[in-house]
C-alpha cells in the first residue's frame, strides 16, 4: 500500500470518529482523478472555533524538492457542517501544455490536494493545523494536456505570431507516453517463443530529457493481463523480461516459478541486481491484472484477480539498497518466452507501459474488451463441467464392462453422484442418461469402453472419436447444410483436447461455411488450438494478425510469435519424418497438366517410373525414392520402401544423387538401421563425382563426429563457393557460437551467412535470418519486424502437416468430393496458404451441381481471390477473376472499372494474353484506361491516341504471348479492329471523293441550270 492511500484512510478515520465527537472536520467530497483545470470542488468542513479553511496543492518533482501551493481559504465559524463549492485553479504550469505564456515546469512525480482546518495562536503568524483530508491526482502527461486559451488583449501582430506558433507547434502522436505493447490476446504454448518490443528514444527534445533523467530514477509501470493454464514445470517461466544490447537481463524481469510465485529482478546502476519473490502466488485458470511499479528504489507489484464479479487485490512491495536503473531504448522487451528462457503457458492480455508515470489506482480497472468479448473462462469452465461428466460416465461404464462387477453398477462414488442428480427411487441405468446435445458423445464413450474390454478410456480418446465421426458425416452428406449439425460435435471434441476439432471449428465460424460467422468465436477457438501447440492454429493466428483480419489488430511482432513458432517445428519435423506428414505442393486446380501428375502405387504413371528404375534408368530410382519418402504426387509417405529405391540407385547404379540420399538416410538412421561408417563412404563417392550437397553432408559429419573444425570449415567454404544453402547457414553457427577456427565469436559475420543461406532456399537459414531482424544486432543491423515475419512465415508454410491437409483436399477434389475439398482447403486457406486460397475461390467459382448456396459461393470467391491477389506471386488467374468480379460489381457491390483494369493489367505483366484481351474489351466498350495504367504498360504514347491504334496494340500483344491457345481469338479480335479501322478510312474516302466531285462540279450544274433557264426565257418572249 503506498503511503498517499495509506494516509487517506487514516484521515478518513479520523474524521469519522471527528463526526461522531462533534470536533472540527474537513472532507474533500468529489477530488478529480487528474489534474484538470476550473474542476468545481466540495468540500465538506465544521469547526470547533473561529478557524480558517485552507485549500492546498501539494507537488513533488523529480529533483526531490516539494512546493505546497495555496489555491483558496476561508474562514470557519462553529455551527452544522457546511459544504463549500470552489473552482480548482491549479497552476497552468501544471495542467496545460508550456506556450510562450505558460512557463515550462520540471517533471512532475506526484500531486495531491490537502484541505485543512487552522486555527490562530497567541501570535497570528502562528497557526495550528486541527482537521485535514487529502486526495491524489494523477498528473497529465505534458503532450496530453490541453492549450490554454489565453483571453489577453494582445496586438494584432503578436496574435498572429502566437498563432503561428501553434500552428508550426510540434504535435507528438507517435511518441505516446503510454506504450501499448499487445492489445490483443497471445496464446503462449510454454516454449521459447514470445512477442519483441523495442522503443525507440523520443525525438521531442523535452521528452527525451526526462527519459534520460529517469534512466537512474525510473518512475513509471509496466501492466498486463495474464491467464496461467499450469505452473512453470522448469526453474523459471518467462512472463515479461528485459534484455539489453549485451544479451544480458535487464530492469525489469518478472518469471514464474514453480511455487506460483513471481521472481522479480532490477539491474542496478553499477551492474549489481537485486531479486525478490512475491509474497503471493499465481492463480490457475483466472484472469489477472499483473503491475510492477517503480517509484525511484521502491518496487511494488501488485496483482487484480477477476472470478465472475469478485475482484482480489494483492500487493507485495520491495525497496531495493541500490540504484536501479532502466534505459527502455536499449535492447529488446519480450513477453512470454524468449531466447534464454521458456514462457508461461496459458494466454497474454493487453500489455501497457506507462513509460514516464505510475496510474493512481488499480481498483477501479476494469476488464478490458478484448477479454471480456473472448469469454475464455467461460469456455473453459463449460468444458471443465462437460470433462467431468464424460469422465464419471466412462468410469461408469467402465465397472459395467467388467464380468467380476456384472451385479453392482457401479462404486460409492458413482452412486453418490447418482444420489445428487437422480431421486432415491430411481434405476441404475439412469446414470447413463445426457442432456440430448451430449447424448452422441457418451455412446461413443461407451462403445470405446467396451470396445476395449472394461480398460480404461481418456476422455480424449472421445473427443477424437468425436472427430473422426463428425468428419466422416460432413463426407457422406457433402452438404454444407448439415455443417450446423456437426458443429456441437466439433466443439465437444475441442472441449475433449482434440486440436483438429478446434481448429476445424474455428475455420468454419470464420468462414461462416454452413454456420453464422461469428469471427471472435473463431478466434477464441484458433487461439484454444494454438496454446495447445496445434500448427494449422498457429498459422491461422500468424495470418490474422500479419494482415489485420477481421477487425483484429495488424501487429507484426505478434503475428512473428506464432509464425517462429511453427516455423521451428518445421525444420525440426523434416528431421523426423512421421506418416502424419507430406511434402506441401503447391497444386492449382485449374491446372490440369500438375491434376495429371498425381499418381498412387496403382496408377500407370507410378508403374512406369517402376519400370524405368528397373531398366536402370537412375532417374526414375530418383523420382519414385522422393516421391515415397516425402508423400509427393498422391503417395503415402513410406520411408522403408523408399530407402529400397535409395539403395539400389547407390549400389546398382551408382548414381550420385541417390549415393548422397542413401548416405544421409544412414547417418540420421531413417527408415533404415543407423551405419555412420556405411553412410561416410558413399558420401565421398558421391563427392568424388562433383555433388555439391555430399561436400556438405561431409563437412557435417566433420563437425559432429569428427570434432575437426578445420576440415569442415574447409569442405563448407568449398561447397559455398559452389552455391550450397547449406554451408553458409553451418559456417554462420561457427561463426555465432565462437567455434570458427582462429576466429572470436561474430554476430554479424554470422548474420550475413544467414542471409546468404536465406537467399539461396534454405529453410533454417531463414529461421536464423528472421531471430536477428526480430531484434537486430546493436550498431550493425536494425530491426525488421516485417521483414522478419515474412521468412518465418515462408518457412511455417513449409510444414509436413499443412502438407498433409492440402493432401487431403486434393484427394477429395479427386473424388469428386467438392464439400469436404472444399472445408480443408479453407482451413489451409485461413491459415495464409495462396495456393489454398486460390483453390477454395476456384471451387466456390465452380459451385459444381450448387453444393453451395449462389450467394456464399459470389461472397466466398470474392474473399479468396481477393486474398490470393495479395501475395507475393498471384496467381495470373486470379488477377483475372477478381478483375471480373469488380466489372461485374457482385453481391451488392458497384462496378469499378479502374480496379478492374489495373487487376488486367498486373495479369497482362505476368504474361497472362487473358489481361491484355480483357483491356481490349473495355476499351472497345469506351473506358478509357488511365494514363497510370498506360505507362505501367509501356504504352504512354497511346494515351490521346486514337481508340484503334490502342486496341491494335493491345491485341497484338496478346497475340504475340507464349500461350498458343490465345493465337487465334487474339488473331480474331486483331482482324476485327483492322475491319472497323478499314470501314472508318474507306467511309472517310467516299466522303472526300464526294465532296471533291460536289465541288468541282457545282459551277458546271450551276452554268448548265443558268443556261437552261435562260433559254427558255427565250422561247418564251419569242
Amino acid at each position: 500500500m503506498g503511503f498517499c492511500t495509506l494516509y487517506r484512510c487514516i484521515c478518513q478515520f479520523f474524521l469519522t470518529m471527528q463526526i461522531v465527537w462533534g470536533l472540527d472536520t474537513v472532507k474533500i467530497l468529489n477530488p478529480p482523478e487528474e489534474a484538470l483545470p476550473d474542476h468545481l470542488l466540495r468540500i465538506l468542513y465544521s469547526c470547533d472555533g473561529a478557524a480558517t479553511v485552507q485549500l492546498e496543492c501539494v507537488v513533488s518533482f523529480e529533483t526531490g524538492t516539494i512546493s505546497t501551493i495555496l489555491l483558496r481559504q476561508w474562514n470557519c465559524v462553529p455551527k452544522d457542517p457546511l459544504i463549500k463549492t470552489v473552482k480548482l485553479n491549479l497552476p497552468d504550469w501544471l495542467v496545460y501544455q508550456s506556450d510562450r505564456i505558460v512557463p515550462d515546469s520540471l517533471r512532475v512525480l506526484t500531486c495531491f490536494l490537502r484541505a485543512s482546518v487552522r486555527y490562530s495562536g497567541s501570535d497570528d503568524t502562528k497557526r495550528s493545523t486541527g482537521s485535514q483530508d487529502v486526495a491524489s491526482l494523477q498528473p497529465k502527461p505534458f503532450f496530453s494536456r490541453p492549450f490554454k486559451q489565453h483571453q489577453l488583449c494582445t496586438a494584432w501582430s503578436k496574435q498572429m505570431l502566437q498563432l503561428r506558433q501553434r500552428f508550426l507547434q510540434k504535435q507528438c502522436p507517435l511518441e505516446q507516453e503510454t506504450i501499448h505493447f499487445l492489445s490483443a490476446i497471445y496464446a503462449s504454448t510454454g516454449e521459447n517463443f514470445g512477442i519483441t518490443k523495442t522503443l525507440d528514444p523520443h525525438r521531442n527534445e523535452l521528452l527525451e530529457h526526462f527519459r534520460l533523467k529517469a534512466v537512474s530514477f525510473p518512475w513509471c509501470e509496466f501492466s498486463m493481463w495474464i491467464f496461467v493454464t499450469r505452473h512453470c514445470e522448469d526453474r523459471l517461466c518467462g512472463v515479461f523480461h528485459h534484455i539489453d544490447s549485451h544479451n544480458n537481463y535487464a530492469t525489469p524481469a518478472l518469471f514464474l516459478k514453480r511455487s506460483g510465485q513471481l521472481h522479480i529482478q532490477i539491474s542496478g546502476v553499477s551492474e549489481e541486481s537485486s531479486a525478490f519473490l512475491t509474497s503471493f502466488t499465481m492463480p490457475l485458470k483466472k484472469w489477472c491484472q499483473l503491475s510492477l511499479a517503480l517509484h525511484g528504489r521502491t518496487v511494488t507489484v501488485s496483482l487484480v484477480v477477476t472470478d465472475n464479479e469478485e475482484r482480489t487485490v494483492k500487493t507485495s512491495e520491495h525497496v531495493l539498497n541500490h540504484t536501479p536503473m532502466l534505459d527502455d531504448t536499449e535492447g529488446y522487451f519480450v513477453i512470454g518466452g524468449g531466447k534464454y528462457i521458456r514462457g508461461v503457458e496459458g494466454y497474454f492480455g493487453p500489455v501497457v507501459y506507462y513509460r514516464n508515470r505510475v496510474p493512481y489506482s488499480m481498483s477501479e480497472d476494469v476488464i478490458p474488451d478484448v477479454i471480456k468479448n473472448t469469454n475464455l473462462t467461460g469456455w473453459l469452465q463449460s468444458c471443465e463441467e462437460f470433462i467431468f461428466d464424460i469422465t464419471v460416465k466412462i468410469s461408469g461404464f467402465t465397472l459395467k464392462a467388467k464380468p467380476e462387477k456384472k451385479e453392482s453398477c457401479f462404486d460409492v462414488f458413482h452412486e453418490w453422484i447418482a444420489m445428487e442428480r437422480h431421486p432415491p427411487n430411481s434405476q441404475c441405468e439412469l446414470w447413463e442418461e445426457a442432456a440430448p446435445r451430449r447424448r452422441l458423445a457418451v455412446q461413443l464413450a461407451k462403445l470405446l469402453v467396451f470396445k476395449h474390454g472394461g480398460a480404461a478410456v481418456s476422455p480424449s480418446a472421445v473427443g477424437r472419436a468425436l472427430y473422426a465421426l463428425s468428419v466422416h458425416k460432413m463426407a457422406k452428406t457433402s452438404s454444407s447444410a448439415v455443417v450446423s449439425k456437426i458443429l456441437p460435435l466439433l466443439l465437444q471434441a475441442g472441449c475433449l483436447a482434440d486440436k483438429r476439432a478446434l481448429h476445424m471449428s474455428s475455420v468454419l465460424y470464420s468462414t461462416g461455411l454452413g454456420v453464422q460467422k461469428h469471427p471472435i468465436k473463431a478466434w477464441l477457438l484458433a487461439l484454444l488450438a494454438a496454446q495447445r501447440d496445434d500448427r494449422l492454429a498457429l498459422l491461422h493466428l500468424g495470418h490474422i494478425h500479419q494482415q489485420g483480419l477481421h477487425g483484429f489488430p495488424r501487429d507484426p511482432d505478434l503475428a512473428y510469435a506464432y509464425y517462429a513458432n511453427i516455423a521451428k517445428q518445421t525444420t525440426l519435423d523434416r528431421h523426423n519424418p512421421t506418416p502424419q506428414q507430406t511434402f506441401v505442393e503447391a497444386v492449382y486446380l485449374n491446372n490440369d497438366e500438375a491434376l495429371n501428375l498425381q499418381t498412387n502405387e496403382d496408377h500407370h504413371i507410378f508403374q512406369w517410373l517402376k519400370l524405368q528404375a528397373r531398366r536402370g534408368a537412375a532417374e526414375a530410382e530418383q523420382a519414385l525414392a522422393r516421391m515415397l519418402f516425402w508423400g509427393q504426387q498422391g503417395l503415402s509417405p513410406n520411408i522403408q520402401e523408399a530407402v529400397k529405391h535409395y539403395r539400389r540407385g547407390a549400389v546398382q547404379l551408382e548414381d550420385p544423387v541417390s549415393m548422397y540420399d542413401y548416405g544421409i538416410v544412414l547417418l540420421l538412421g531413417h527408415g533404415v538401421e543407423k551405419d555412420v561408417p556405411k553412410g561416410v563412404t558413399f558420401l565421398k563417392k558421391a563427392m568424388e563425382q562433383g555433388l555439391v550437397p555430399a561436400i556438405n553432408a561431409l563437412a557435417w559429419y566433420y563437425e559432429q563426429f569428427e570434432k575437426d573444425y578445420e576440415q569442415a570449415v574447409q569442405l563448407w567454404e568449398k561447397a559455398d563457393f559452389l552455391g550450397s544453402p547449406d554451408a553458409p547457414l553451418n559456417l554462420g553457427v561457427l561463426h555465432s557460437q565462437g567455434l570458427y577456427p582462429g576466429k572470436p565469436a561474430n554476430q554479424y559475420v554470422a548474420y550475413k551467412y544467414y542471409l546468404k543461406s536465406a537467399e539461396r532456399g534454405h529453410m533454417r537459414g531463414a529461421v536464423f535470418l528472421a531471430d536477428i531482424w526480430a531484434t537486430g544486432i546493436p550498431g550493425h543491423v536494425e530491426r525488421r519486424p516485417s521483414d522478419a515475419v515474412l521468412w518465418v512465415k515462408w518457412t511455417a508454410e513449409q510444414n509436413g502437416y499443412l502438407g498433409n491437409l492440402l493432401r487431403k483436399a486434393l484427394d477429395s477434389y479427386l473424388k469428386s468430393d467438392l464439400f469436404l475439398s472444399l472445408l480443408f482447403y479453407m482451413m489451409a486457406a485461413e491459415s495464409g496458404y495462396a495456393p489454398a486460397q486460390f483453390n477454395a475461390a476456384y471451387l466456390c467459382e465452380q459451385n459444381v451441381a450448387g453444393f453451395l448456396e449462389a450467394a456464399y459461393a459470389t461472397r466466398c470467391m470474392w474473399r479468396y481471390y481477393n486474398l490470393t491477389i495479395q501475395s507475393q506471386n498471384p496467381e495470373t488467374y486470379a488477377l483475372i477473376r477478381m478483375g471480373d468480379l469488380l466489372y461485374e460489381g457482385l453481391d451488392g457491390r458497384p462496378k469499378d472499372l479502374f480496379s478492374a483494369a489495373q487487376m488486367y493489367s498486373l495479369a497482362a505483366l505476368s504474361n497472362n494474353p487473358q489481361g491484355w484481351y480483357n483491356l481490349g474489351l473495355l476499351v472497345e466498350e469506351g473506358y478509357r484506361l488511365p494514363l497510370s495504367i498506360l505507362i505501367e504498360l509501356g504504352l504512354s504514347e497511346l494515351y490521346i491516341a486514337d481508340k484503334n491504334l490502342l486496341l491494335s496494340a493491345l491485341y497484338k500483344r496478346c497475340r504475340d504471348s507464349d500461350d498458343t491457345d490465345s493465337y487465334v481469338p487474339c488473331s480474331l479480335a486483331l482482324f476485327v479492329v483492322f475491319l472497323h479501322s478499314f470501314e472508318k478510312c474507306y467511309i472517310t474516302a467516299v466522303i472526300k471523293v464526294s465532296t471533291a466531285v460536289a465541288v468541282v462540279a457545282t459551277p458546271t450544274v450551276f452554268v448548265i441550270v443558268l443556261g437552261v433557264l435562260r433559254r427558255r426565257m427565250y422561247d418564251q418572249d419569242s
